[in-house]
């Protein structure tokens, strides 16, 4: 096995078991338990908005929802989540300011998450490619009649991101990759950096312990600690990561650690795409923290040196997580690329034929 799908899994092993050791832990925002007893009590409503359903990609269901932009659309963006995580787990802050922005939202489940198909039948020895991935992405598109898109991607949805501007990039209206690169098993390029990723665990960052203390108020405090953590210039939406979590829980399964290991596999059997980054022709902005110890900011560096038309975004200090610290300031600058990208955009979306 590459070197990056060895080196991430031991660090994320052990910088969730030094989590689970760590003394203190992040306070969580005061009437956290009450909200949560509250929403627990009833029936979780107003995390599925928009128009949901499933295309079809190759044999394989992929779900989707379609949210609509506040006021007159702009533009149609489409959103790629990070390695084994679903959609549902976009920041509700961070999709209410680009639907805010005149932006049409469509999110969806990527193979192995969700409400997808949790591939059942996967065999390391017959495994599916980031490009198998990029063709459910290009599913979606097709079941909602979307010929154009701006397409967002974070790490590992940033690989797929990539795939779809380099093998159908008459669908890419412009390009949004954050915390990504081009080949993170290419041995010239840093690997994870393990004892960074142990730091930001004693740090406090109590993962396992709510996870191994269980149940559904300790697992939306689990996601809620590691926000507070993480720090930022905004107030963490405990209402709205509640919702979230017990939605993700009750109707969907909730995590299903299958998924991570595709996802590497995945990343392991596709080929490097350094040498076709000079094919995207979409306007392309790259989004990476200095301080991500999971992808080093060398990979971002490099991804926007070898696009045409790209310009990087380096946030100082900042690490992998999403959301970033300076949400505010990034999600301004993605909305001001996606609106420089077609300045006369008016929603223009049209039946494939």
């Amino acid at each position: 096995m590459r070197k990056w799908v060895a080196a991430s899994t031991a660090a994320l092993g052990l910088a969730g078991l030094i989590a689970l050791l760590a003394l203190r832990t992040p306070r969580l925002p005061p009437g956290t338990d009450a909200t949560i007893a509250r929403i627990r009590a009833g029936t979780v409503t107003g995390v599925v908005v928009g128009e949901s359903g499933y295309a079809q990609s190759a044999g394989v269901r992929i779900w989707y929802e379609s949210i609509p932009a506040v006021g007159v659309e702009k533009g149609v963006v489409l959103l790629n989540i990070a390695l084994g995580a679903s959609s549902l787990y976009w920041p509700p802050s961070f999709l209410r300011a680009l639907s805010a922005a005149g932006y049409r939202l469509v999110r969806y489940d990527q193979r192995g998450t969700g409400a997808s198909s949790r591939m059942p039948d996967w065999r390391r020895q017959h495994p599916y490619s980031l490009l198998d991935m990029a063709g459910d992405a290009i599913a979606v598109l097709d079941a909602l009649h979307i010929d154009r898109a701006h397409v967002i991607g974070l790490s590992l949805g940033g690989f797929v991101a990539q795939e779809i501007a380099i093998t159908h990039p008459e669908r890419v209206q412009s390009l949004t990759l954050m915390s990504t690169s081009a080949d993170p098993t290419d041995a010239s390029m840093p690997g994870p950096q393990l004892w960074p990723m142990l730091r930001s665990a004693l740090a406090g960052l109590p993962l396992l312990r709510y996870r191994v203390m269980g149940g559904e108020a300790n697992l939306v405090k689990e996601v809620l600690a590691g926000l507070v953590a993480q720090g930022g210039d905004e107030p963490v939406d405990v209402e709205g990561w509640t919702k979230v979590v017990l939605y993700d829980l009750r109707e969907r399964g909730g995590l299903d650690l299958r998924a991570l290991r595709q996802h590497q596999v995945a990343v392991t059997v596709t080929r490097s795409r350094y040498p076709l980054l000079g094919t995207i022709t979409a306007p392309t902005l790259v989004i990476h923290g200095t301080n991500d110890a999971f992808v080093p900011i060398d990979h971002g560096r490099r991804l926007a040196a070898a696009i045409p038309q790209a310009r990087g975004l380096w946030l100082e200090g900042a690490g992998h997580p999403f959301p970033y610290p300076n949400m505010r300031a990034v999600t301004r600058a993605i909305t001001s690329h996606l609106d420089a990208a077609d300045p006369g955009a008016t929603g223009r979306t049209h039946p494939i034929t």
